[in-house]
């Protein structure tokens, strides 16, 4: 175990390696892509679900499939079906949808049916009962679970660019200073990587 003097000295040569900036780029763009589209999936496909119980259970066994497949089993398939920079991408995909999915559906299925009867009721727009009853119900739902899957998301993406090997990323930096057993600069890159999730979590 490198002392804590150690590891700072060699995060501060890390930082200052030419290819940091371009690698921590990389994999945070690669971060950012995946999360993006997982968001905008399991929004979608899980406001449909919500509103249709047909649409709901073709959907619930693939995302079973989806959230209880191990990482490691999708991390090699999709080295199998992609080019290297695209592997990060797509698993972090498949890791997040489910999550971001099954919250929109919560929040859909948790809203207080007696007030819906009453919009109904009383002929209450459209707009206002997406604005006043839907939205602040599936709201909470969907930013706890984007904060928890912006947190998987950089733990996903290293463990895919550790297998795939991008030219450019935090993964690949973090398995040539193992191949080297340079463990102060695998210190370094982890803390790298803590304080990016810290950053991207807490926005």
């Amino acid at each position: 175990m490198p002392s804590p003097e150690r590891t700072i000295m060699q995060l501060w040569l890390v930082i200052n390696s030419a290819d940091f900036w371009p690698a921590v780029a990389a994999t945070v763009g690669r971060g950012l892509v995946g999360f993006a589209l997982s968001c905008l999936a399991g929004m979608v496909l899980g406001l449909a679900a919500g509103f249709s119980v047909p649409v709901y259970w073709l959907l619930q066994p693939w995302v079973t499939v989806v959230r209880t497949t191990p990482v490691m089993s999708v991390v090699i398939l999709a080295i199998i079906w992609f080019r290297t920079d695209m592997v990060p991408i797509f698993v972090t995909f498949l890791m997040i949808f489910p999550i971001i999915y099954g919250n929109v559906v919560a929040g859909i299925k948790n809203i207080d049916q007696q007030l819906l009867e009453m919009a109904e009721m009383y002929r209450v727009r459209t707009r206002r009962v997406i604005g006043e009853l839907y939205l602040p119900a599936i709201l909470p739902y969907l930013l706890a679970g984007a904060s928890t899957g912006m947190g998987l998301t950089w733990k996903v993406i290293i463990a895919a660019e550790i297998l795939s090997q991008p030219l450019f990323a935090i993964g690949s930096n973090l398995m040539s200073a193992k191949s080297y057993l340079e463990t102060a600069q695998v210190m370094a890159w982890t803390v790298v990587v803590i304080i990016i999730s810290f950053i991207f979590e807490y926005l």
